[in-house]
């Protein structure tokens, strides 16, 4: 007790989010090595030309189309409405980022989305076959909304992990009814480096529509590289972009970031990190009494906290608010990253 009210505030610990940090010492080198070349603008450069190409080999995808976009929000609302006929819903889990934490982007764009119930931050095939079923055997549909593609996030709000036979399974679900498959990936890196994990780049190449590789959370200063596996499946997104002031001018800051985080496996080495790090904390919260709300295996865990302990906490931490459960007991957020260094985990353990 008295260590931890003699522990300084100017040595707050940040474990709130995985994006509070800048970029990767070698994104802002190659940054500045670059920075005084002319470049072609809005992705048509050859920084940008560099990172598809590296992307594509990752993913076992060589006709993929690939876009740079700038953030989580923008790139989901861009890929929604692009898929999306103005008559037609996406289906989402309840939890889901686009269902929860974007301000209704999706909606404001004209879409609605369409929860469904979640276990652990997951759908499953057989919730989405009978939502699709439902629709199309009710009798007034023509006055619903119709659902015309499936979102999904890897790793999920919760931190949790759909598996490949879960991916393959809902895939086959959603081409079954003639409808498309979007996966958010602003956290792919600590799936991919999850240990639990076996859904890879190529999985996602494979039973995807699209889905989109995060840079903001993963190292980069900001950008998201979508993937769309089959070659012109969108044809006209470059100007759907365009529509949604999400076609960066100075396109080759997007490109560069990604190509310096698929050079030498660096995307990979920034995924592992996280993982370490909110391995050794779960850890130590399991040893030491902790509940943790949900079965995150990434870099997101969810203490379940009385309020005395969450106020404790937070005088030296900080974290995340996730929800309050009831009168004496909150959820929290606690999140690693690319540059979470050990002995800021160690003194997050001491303080427990």
């Amino acid at each position: 007790m008295d260590d931890l009210q003699n522990f300084s505030t100017e040595n707050r610990l940040s474990f709130a989010s995985d994006y509070m940090e800048g970029a990767h010492p070698r994104i802002l080198e190659r940054l500045q090595q670059t920075n005084l070349l002319k470049t072609a603008g809005y992705g048509l450069d050859t920084f940008s030309e560099s990172a598809r190409a590296k992307i594509r080999t990752c993913c076992a995808a060589p006709d993929a189309d690939i876009f740079f976009l700038v953030g989580g929000t923008q790139t989901n609302a861009v890929m929604i409405d692009a898929f999306l006929r103005p008559w037609q819903g996406v289906i989402a889990a309840a939890s889901g980022h686009i269902a929860v934490h974007e301000a209704g982007a999706v909606e404001f764009g004209g879409h609605k989305v369409l929860t469904l119930p979640q276990t652990d931050g997951k759908l499953t095939a057989a919730g989405i076959d009978a939502c699709l079923s439902a629709w199309q055997q009710d009798e007034n549909r023509d006055h619903m909304v119709m659902p015309g593609l499936v979102y999904l996030s890897q790793p999920t709000e919760f931190g949790t992990l759909y598996s490949r036979d879960e991916l393959a399974q809902i895939s086959r679900v959603c081409h079954d009814f003639g409808i498309s498959l979007y996966v958010d990936g602003a956290r792919l890196a600590y799936a991919l480096a999850c240990p639990e994990n076996d859904v890879t780049l190529p999985d996602l190449a494979e039973y995807c529509d699209a889905f989109y590789i995060g840079g903001t959370k993963c190292g980069a200063l900001f950008g998201e590289a979508v993937v769309i596996p089959e070659h012109d499946a969108l044809p006209h997104l470059f100007t759907i972009m365009k529509q949604h002031g999400a076609l960066l001018a100075k396109g080759r800051i997007a490109g560069i970031q990604f190509d310096t985080l698929f050079t030498d496996g660096l995307y990979s080495e920034i995924g592992r990190i996280a993982i370490v790090a909110a391995t050794r904390i779960r850890a130590a919260m399991l040893e030491k009494g902790y509940r943790l709300a949900f079965p995150s295996p990434t870099n997101q865990l969810f203490p379940f906290l009385e309020n005395r302990q969450a106020e404790r906490l937070s005088e030296k931490v900080d974290m995340s608010f996730w929800e309050r459960v009831n009168e004496d007991h909150v959820i929290m957020r606690i999140a690693t990253s690319w540059a979470t260094r050990d002995e800021d985990v160690a003194r997050l353990i001491d303080l427990l």
